[in-house]
């Protein structure tokens, strides 16, 4: 197991195993093999969600766009062409797929080794020489391939210079001194992650500030923020639920029931890795076609690549500290209300990252809410498995510990939740995130891959 980010805690856990495939055609083939390539780069389960969430969403705008040039039922993205009769489908989303995951797997650099980027190249390679095997020579494999080529072709000049060879890992980031400023994760290198991620192109979104949340609470009772009282006192509310419920259990007790464990670890893994999951999952029990799954799917990690974009604008901006701070430091936090506790510590490692908002409630929200438009209902029941669980339960594990749901919005509610259980976030910043990632699902699906009527 490579563990490229052993020094940097992110808060998950590293897997390096590939997920469960649900096979129904050659696009959520492409969406399981990238995310196998990604778990074989480095870059998921775990260390760097917001890579791969572009990774994501370049392959399947590349692979809607080459199904497009085929037969058009909805609107491209970067790459507008009409395809010669005859080209093969299979050919050009395998080509389109490989072309993206390739280039940009071969971008991964510090602080991930060498050995990542060229396995996860490998990976791929090997996955496009199968898929291209089970196609019969000629003209239409030929011409699909060429077709595959182009489109990917198409995005990555499209996304050239969009700001996200933006350093990963800031060990200069000013941490604050006053309270509700952001620090240094306690027990953890001081450093910062992707503090620049907030300033990446968007795809979909005119720009990462876009819906954008008000200020996080008010810590302290005094000051002169409209109602100020109100706030201090609901923050207060806040830190002692994730005190009493997110704690490590060892540092101090913690109130958490075992499903609320259970929960916590389920949805600490990369929300695009997770999801997609998801997706494939409920594509193949509503039997959708090539064509449907390419816009499902590009929608998909549109709306999770611009959530991350976003999230991190807003952490980056507002800057607020994270529960493991507030709770050790509530002795001088200006609020009667919160009482601290100096050895506290989450039941994951806390990210350095900003706690303000939740980016993982604003993923699961922005997800459920493309499935929930794409599919027109919420209410599609559907059973998950997870990367983070322990070993015996995961999904690689054959006696797979499954969550169901009723509907998306109660996954990415539960998944939300989740981040109050593993200590990492207090509930304002799950329900402003929760509304925000609604927004950015809303806006992908109404401005892109509109469909052709």
């Amino acid at each position: 197991m490579k563990q490229a980010l052993s020094s940097i805690s992110l808060g998950v856990l590293s897997l390096c195993a590939a997920p469960t495939m649900v096979r129904a055609d050659s696009v959520t083939d492409w969406n399981a093999n990238a995310g196998a390539a990604a778990l074989a780069a480095c870059i998921a389960p775990s260390d760097d969600p917001l890579h791969e969430s572009r990774l994501y969403a370049m392959l399947h705008l590349a692979v809607h766009d080459a199904l497009n040039a085929i037969q058009r039922r909805s609107r491209p993205y970067a790459y507008d062409a009409t395809a010669p009769a005859g080209t093969s489908p299979e050919a050009a989303v395998a080509a389109a797929a490989r072309g993206v995951l390739v280039s940009q797997i071969a971008l991964i650099g510090a602080p991930f080794p060498p050995q990542c980027a060229s396995d996860g190249i490998a990976h791929a390679e090997a996955d496009y020489a199968s898929a291209l095997a089970a196609i019969a020579d000629g003209t239409a494999k030929t011409q699909g391939i060429a077709l595959g080529q182009a489109a990917a072709a198409a995005i990555i000049a499209r996304r050239a210079n969009d700001g996200s060879d933006t350093p990963l890992v800031d060990p200069n980031f000013p941490q604050g001194t006053a309270p509700g400023e952001w620090r240094f994760t306690p027990g953890s290198p001081p450093i910062a992650f992707a503090a620049g991620w907030g300033q990446v192109s968007p795809f979909a979104l005119q720009s990462a500030a876009q819906f954008r949340p008000g200020p996080p609470l008010a810590v302290d009772c005094g000051g002169k923020r409209p109602n100020n009282a109100d706030g201090c006192r609901k923050y207060a509310a806040d830190v002692e639920e994730v005190r009493r419920l997110g704690g490590d259990g060892v540092s101090a007790p913690s109130a958490r029931s075992a499903e609320q464990t259970e929960i916590a670890l389920f949805w600490v893994e990369s929300s695009p890795l997770a999801w997609n999951r998801i997706a494939r999952s409920v594509s193949a029990t509503q039997g959708l076609d090539p064509w449907q799954n390419a816009r499902l799917f590009g929608l998909l990690n549109i709306a999770l690549a611009d959530g991350y974009i976003a999230s991190f604008s807003t952490k980056f901006h507002y800057r607020f500290w994270r529960p493991v701070t507030a709770i050790r430091a509530a002795a001088d936090d200006g609020n009667p209300g919160t009482t601290a506790d100096a050895a506290w510590m989450s039941l994951q490692p806390t990210p350095p990252i900003p706690e303000y908002e939740s980016a993982h409630a604003v993923e699961g929200a922005a997800a459920a809410q493309v499935m929930k438009r794409v599919f027109g209902r919420d209410n599609i029941a559907f059973s998950a498995c997870s990367l983070s669980l322990p070993a015996g339960s995961n999904c690689n594990d054959a006696n797979a510990l499954q969550r169901n749901f009723s509907g998306f919005a109660q996954a990415a509610d539960e998944n939300g939740e989740s981040r109050i259980y593993v200590g990492f976030h207090f509930r304002d910043a799950v329900e402003k995130g929760l509304r925000h990632g609604r927004q950015i699902g809303e806006w992908a699906v109404d401005k892109t891959l509109v469909l052709q009527r």
